[in-house]
């Protein structure tokens, strides 16, 4: 059996978690203080997804960049991917919080939208 050690990242509590493994099965996880750890650790080892977020260039805005995030996590691998995507993109004013600025990112199926408004100049 092998033992895998985590921090769990759901909460300020930051457990220090030990997952029991055999083989690709989770057996166990211990240094849990509540069900939101032991739901972190299995999904991390078995499907570990993160939210991106960034910056994109607005045209005949009164700021130049606005902050995005996908709309839900995305597989870790596809990550970088997204970020490539975000790279390109332009947008003009005016830009609102919630608006989709790319449309299932890097083949996710995910959104990435705006996380503030941005009026125009």
């Amino acid at each position: 059996m092998e033992e895998k050690k985590l921090i769990c990242i759901n909460c300020p509590l930051g457990c220090a978690l030990t997952v029991a493994m055999r083989g690709n099965e989770i057996e166990a996880v211990k240094g849990n203080t509540c069900r939101r750890g032991e739901i972190y650790a299995r999904k991390e080892l078995t499907n570990p997804t993160r939210i991106v977020t960034s910056t994109v260039r607005v045209l005949k805005g009164c700021d130049h960049m606005v902050s995005v995030k996908t709309k839900e996590d995305v597989p870790k691998e596809k990550v970088l991917d997204c970020v490539k995507v975000l790279k390109e993109v332009t947008v003009e004013a005016p830009v609102r919080i919630g608006d989709v600025i790319v449309d299932d990112a890097a083949g996710t199926g995910v959104s990435i939208i705006a996380t503030k408004d941005v009026r125009r100049a």
